[in-house]
């Protein structure tokens, strides 16, 4: 830091650089955990498998629960390929189960989307009669 006087300003200003740069080193050293890159996957050292899936989204939300580390690697269009650590095999199959269960369940729910249900809704209404509103003027009162 450079400053012509030492203030208190100054000295806690270098004393929050210090500990950002503290806080970056140690981040920096620490090994990631649950969903990230194949790279850093990669960079822990220990062995790899890979599975097909198709949603992976639907795999995030059961896997931070078994915290597993993983990542995804995008082969096609809706088609990704699951790594994770060999070490951490019985978890992760725990988790595919739930998540193939999930996947299923979501299948067998016939849940109509939205926009179908309101072109259902417009044909519905363009089939009924149309209704004609009677617009009769009322009589003026009578003066007295």
């Amino acid at each position: 830091m450079k400053a012509s006087k030492l203030t208190a300003r100054v000295l806690a200003q270098a004393l929050q650089a210090a500990g950002r740069k503290i806080a970056k080193t140690r981040r920096e050293h620490q090994t990631p955990h649950g969903r990230q890159t194949v790279r850093q996957l990669m960079a822990h050292g220990a062995a790899t498998n890979s599975i097909e899936i198709e949603a992976p989204r639907q795999f995030d939300r059961v896997a931070r629960r078994f915290n597993v580390d993983y990542a995804f690697y995008k082969t096609g269009p809706d088609k990704y390929l699951l790594f994770f650590k060999s070490g951490q095999a019985d978890a992760v199959t725990a988790c595919f189960s739930e998540y193939s269960k999930r996947l299923l369940k979501r299948s067998k729910s016939s849940r109509v989307p939205i926009r179908e249900q309101l072109k259902r809704a417009e044909d519905q209404l363009a089939k009924e009669k149309p209704r004609k509103k009677e617009r009769v003027k009322e009589a003026a009162r009578e003066d007295r």
